[in-house]
């Protein structure tokens, strides 16, 4: 059996290349920070899962140990200042790691390069691609923006061109860029695998600017929109003018923008010659695509799924867990009472008291955090590690429970949890708001906040009780 581990495998790219790699002949293992973030997984049966993290090195002898090829699809794009050592140090561990482990060949998703100085994130990039090849045979695959459902790139073209009939952009953004359809990524990233090492090789399709991309999707979805070029706007400005208007935080506007401040364009002599089976769509199909799969809610991941550099905040029993419970007895089936505290959020809402909520996001989003813009992939499914809003889900258990912890700004940490416990008659629906305070500020947030958690809490358990009761 014909070992292929993959990295970043519950990440956007990697948790779509999975399921491609499964097949006769190949045992695909995925190296993974917390397990339970894969079991709900379509593909989850077909994967061996490893615990551990490429950033200190935990589990990777474990994870390579017989390995023939290897994926390498991690890397910070909102990790703080020191994101760059850090990238470097953990790429340089797990190559030589993989070469200890007599891996025949690492293939690494990195990013274009433009001609002129290049962005601190698409050097780290580079330098990454760099530091594998160092240690084993490695072909690096450079990619500028991945287009498709729920990809961060399309995401922002998307918000911005639905939300803005008139848009005010820098100069830079006719410049060149040469973006790609995550369909065309994941072709070239499953044949590489299959080949000797190659070395650095540019992939893309058509070459367009940023004005035509927002022009491109405006025509796709009958909009009017004027795109209008001013002399004078930072990259960090503009990145900022980004995170307001649409889901993406300011930390991943940031190299985004970055990327389209010079032309960053690919040359393709390589690609064409090593994989000629492949033919990359145009930019006009791949938008199209993308929003066939959103309007079908069919995205199969999603940019905010990544669980970032730090670690998982889990629930634990402690002395200043503050906790808030609310039962009910809901005449319903658990399955139906489960559907409806798992399609809490996004584009649906919540159940009650949604201008308090919409009020609390706005104010997340001022503070730095996610707030409610990023909304969730699918209106009704959830999986472990996604985000809901500005929640995470930490645990989810058809029917029976829904853990979401909170990543919005707080004096401490928060969950919100919801369990259909079956009994006769119907279901109990029990709904548990809990908090672990930081220091005093947070026990007088947590308490001054009481009082309207009262009224909240109790007509959010009430709403989602009388909806499983009207579910066919």
């Amino acid at each position: 059996m014909k070992v292929i581990l993959v990295t970043g495998a519950t990440g956007y790219v990697g948790g779509r290349l999975v399921p491609r790699l499964l097949g006769p002949g190949r045992t695909v293992r995925v190296l993974v920070r917390d397990p339970g973030r894969v079991a709900g997984r379509p593909w989850a049966a077909g994967v061996e899962a490893v615990r551990g993290d490429v950033l200190t090195g935990e589990g990777l002898d474990e994870a390579l140990r017989g390995a023939d090829t290897a994926y390498y699809l991690v890397h910070s794009m909102s990790g703080g200042d020191d994101f760059a050592s850090r990238d470097l140090a953990a790429a340089e561990r797990f190559g030589a790691a993989a070469r200890k482990a007599g891996v025949r060949l690492v293939v690494y998703l990195g990013g274009l390069l433009p001609p002129a100085a290049a962005s601190e994130h698409l050097r780290s990039r580079a330098e990454v691609g760099a530091a594998l090849a160092a240690e084993v045979p490695t072909t690096e695959l450079r990619a500028g923006p991945i287009v498709g459902s729920g990809s961060a790139s399309f995401e922002m073209v998307r918000y911005l061109t639905e939300r803005l009939p008139l848009m005010l952009a820098p100069s830079w953004i006719d410049n060149e860029v040469q973006p790609i359809a995550i369909r065309d990524v994941l072709s070239y990233l499953t044949l590489a695998g299959e080949r000797e090492a190659l070395g650095v090789v540019d992939v893309g399709a058509d070459r367009l600017t940023f004005r035509r991309m927002v022009e491109t999707y405006a025509e796709l979805r009958g909009l009017r929109r004027l795109v209008w070029a001013v002399p004078a706007l930072l990259p960090k400005l503009a990145s900022r003018w980004i995170g307001a208007l649409t889901p993406i935080p300011n930390a991943l506007a940031v190299p985004i923008v970055q990327g389209m401040v010079q032309p960053l364009v690919a040359d393709l002599r390589r690609s064409r010659e090593a994989f000629p089976e492949v033919r990359p769509l145009d930019y006009r199909t791949a938008v199209r695509l993308a929003l066939e799969r959103v309007e079908q809610s069919a995205v199969e991941t999603h940019w905010s799924g990544a669980l970032g550099a730090g670690p998982a905040a889990v629930l634990e029993d402690s002395e200043g867990l503050a906790r808030e419970t609310r039962a009910l007895l809901v005449r319903a089936p658990a399955e139906a009472v489960f559907r409806s505290f798992s399609g809490v959020g996004g584009d649906r809402g919540w159940p009650a008291w949604e201008w308090a909520w919409v009020l609390r996001g706005a104010l997340d989003r001022l503070a730095g955090g996610p707030g409610l813009r990023r909304g969730r992939r699918h209106p009704d499914e959830v999986l472990a590690g996604e985000a809901v809003d500005f929640w995470r889900v930490e645990a989810v258990e058809r029917p029976r429970l829904l853990r979401l912890r909170a990543e919005m700004r707080l004096p401490g940490r928060a969950w919100l949890q919801w369990e259909a416990v079956p009994i006769d008659g119907g279901t109990r629906l029990v709904q548990t708001a809990l908090f672990e305070p930081s220091g005093l500020f947070g026990t007088l947030y947590w308490y001054g906040l009481y009082p309207f958690h009262q009224f909240i809490f109790s007509a959010m358990a009430a709403e989602l009780a009388r909806r499983a009761e009207r579910a066919p």
